[in-house]
């Protein structure tokens, strides 16, 4: 294909290399109009800086994509706190300043290196669904899936359990303590960042209850604007002073469970009363002398695992990065993960997930062998194995050596777009990702987590701690794991510069919830991939999205000795910073 006539196609639509437009697919040319009482230039911020500096420090660090909460989290380590007590309040902080991401009605997944016991501890505080919802009743109701919007993808959200559980066995400071700042800003206001401005948008109409709270003059808010959210204050002043129990046995249950059956959701009390956390042991491959640790299943971790294994058997480094025949190898590996996420992934309390074979490196070496150097594959098949064929991100570290990877998500942007009354949060709606095949390993069944895509991340070598990370983003997580990482480790690039490399997203795989990969799917690119790398790829077979995305929010801390030094990362996509002492 002549270069000329690519670049014609891509601009426009209907050609056999390009795939016809997703609302998925975010372009980030398209920016809601800004204040006029606060002046910025859309097509700078639309174009971030790519060359920020690395933050290094001896003391202690919090990287989160919005600087107040950055700030929060760096006050705690100031005032005696860990890196845990850290996390939590600058997790308690994201759901003040970016509420459509994250939140108390959500779920939360850590990896915590305790530098007392010298070792990873993994924390699932994902929730489950509801015991009056099962496969029949979806089916009396006619569904073929669950809607998204809607009381019926609900699950229990588990946030609030996994701060209090992080707290008591691995932090210094009580919750009371912790939620100080969330409380305060909730109260006082703030004014609202650029990127946040652009998603601080609710259909009043569709989705009132969630627009009453998040815009209460009744239109979006903007850049600079003040926001207050004096519900979820008063919310966290309940938690400060009855403790977290409260969310699940007192009056905050009483009041998330008459608000479900008002809108016609499943939540009883006793599915509040009945959740519990999960203490995990985090999984790793090894990837060229570093192991890598991700958490085992409901979570789509793993997958990260299987893409690694299968990349070590070519010579990464030998490409320059973001050339056709380096993407190429990741998106075909990611293909091919996708595959088996979407047959094994599912809650282990509740499947045979085969996990050992599927993070094995002999599975890797024969997934490899799938791959064409030269050709995308159009159709891929999970592996053979026994069994059945909007997000936040946040990393510390302190003082001491703990180091904190922790990911919170309310699902979905604004998740479920339902605001319990007085309570100030969006409940989540995760419980939209089970299918509801009753041959699928990750179909809906009474008190089961649903499959997750919210993934932290954590990186060792010979057993001492060396990175924290993770990358926010949906499905985009897995693959965003990948590429932070061949970055660093194979294209020697430092913690900053790994996350402002352009990424690329492949779209259409195989889903958990049962839809099935069509054609191989399509690739889409963010700003900085040249027009001569995807017509390449588009002549090795890839279908190539029109348009620029944005794909993912990172973070991350690199961890040196002699002295101990903290390197620390902030995705430019986002508005946050890593900030240090």
């Amino acid at each position: 294909m002549k270069r000329r006539s690519f670049l014609k196609l891509v601009g426009g639509a209907g050609a056999s290399v390009v795939w016809a437009r997703n609302p998925s697919f975010t372009e980030i040319s398209t920016l809601p109009e800004e204040s006029r009482d606060v002046p910025i230039n859309a097509a700078r911020l639309q174009n971030r800086n790519q060359n920020r500096s690395t933050v290094v420090c001896q003391h202690g660090m919090v990287c989160t994509s919005q600087p107040l909460a950055s700030m929060a989290g760096v006050d705690i380590l100031k005032a005696g706190g860990n890196a845990i007590d850290a996390a939590v309040c600058a997790n308690a902080m994201l759901s003040v300043v970016e509420p459509m991401m994250c939140g108390p009605g959500g779920d939360l997944f850590a990896i915590v290196w305790s530098e007392k016991e010298q070792r990873l501890f993994g924390l699932n505080a994902s929730g489950r669904s509801p015991c009056d919802w099962n496969l029949d009743r979806a089916a009396a109701l006619g569904l073929s899936e669950i809607p998204a919007y809607s009381p019926l993808s609900w699950s229990v959200p588990g946030c609030v359990s996994g701060w209090e559980a992080l707290l008591r066995r691995l932090g210094k400071l009580s919750l009371a303590r912790v939620l100080e700042s969330a409380i305060s800003y909730s109260r006082e206001g703030f004014p609202v960042s650029p990127i946040i401005a652009r998603s601080w948008s609710v259909d009043a109409e569709k989705h009132p209850t969630a627009a009453k709270t998040f815009m209460p003059e009744g239109k979006p808010l903007r850049f600079g604007d003040m926001f207050r959210n004096p519900d979820l204050a008063q919310f966290f002043e309940r938690l400060a002073r009855d403790g977290a129990r409260s969310f699940y046995e007192g009056e905050i249950a009483e009041s998330i469970v008459r608000f479900s059956k008002a809108y016609g959701g499943r939540f009883s009390m006793q599915d509040f009363r009945d959740h519990t956390i999960t203490w995990v042991d985090p999984v790793s491959t090894s990837y060229r002398g570093y192991d890598v640790w991700e958490l085992p299943p409901n979570g789509q971790g793993i997958a990260v695992l299987q893409i690694l294994n299968m990349l070590e058997h070519f010579d990464i480094s030998s490409l320059k990065p973001n050339t056709a025949e380096h993407l190429h190898l990741f998106i075909e590996a990611k293909k091919l993960a996708f595959e088996d996420r979407a047959i094994y992934y599912a809650d282990m309390e509740f499947a045979d997930v085969p996990l050992k074979e599927l993070i094995s490196k002999e599975y890797g070496r024969e997934r490899a062998k799938l791959i064409d150097p030269k050709r995308a594959a159009q159709k891929v098949a999970p592996g053979r194995l026994r069994g059945p064929s909007d997000t936040t991100y946040l990393t510390a570290a302190d003082n001491d050596g703990n180091m904190i990877s922790l990911i919170q998500s309310i699902s979905h942007e604004w998740g479920s777009r339902y605001v319990p009354d007085g309570l100030g949060f969006c409940l989540q709606n995760r419980g939209q990702l089970f299918s509801l095949n009753p041959k699928d390993l990750n179909k809906l069944e009474p008190h089961k987590r649903p499959f997750h895509t919210i993934i932290p991340a954590f990186v060792t070598r010979d057993g001492n701690p060396v990175f924290s990370f993770g990358v926010m983003g949906g499905p985009f997580q897995p693959q965003g794991h990948a590429q932070v990482l061949m970055n660093i480790i194979d294209f020697g690039m430092s913690p900053q510069q790994a996350g402002e490399q352009p990424r690329v997203e492949h779209y259409e795989s195989s889903e958990p919830t049962g839809s099935k990969m069509v054609g191989g799917g399509s690739v889409g690119f963010e700003r900085g991939i040249p027009d001569d790398v995807k017509l390449k790829l588009a002549e090795m077979g890839h279908k190539i999205r029109p348009g620029i995305g944005a794909f993912g929010g990172y973070q991350g801390i690199w961890r040196k000795e002699n002295p101990r030094r903290y390197f620390g990362a902030s995705d430019p996509r986002k508005d946050g910073c890593a900030i240090g002492y």
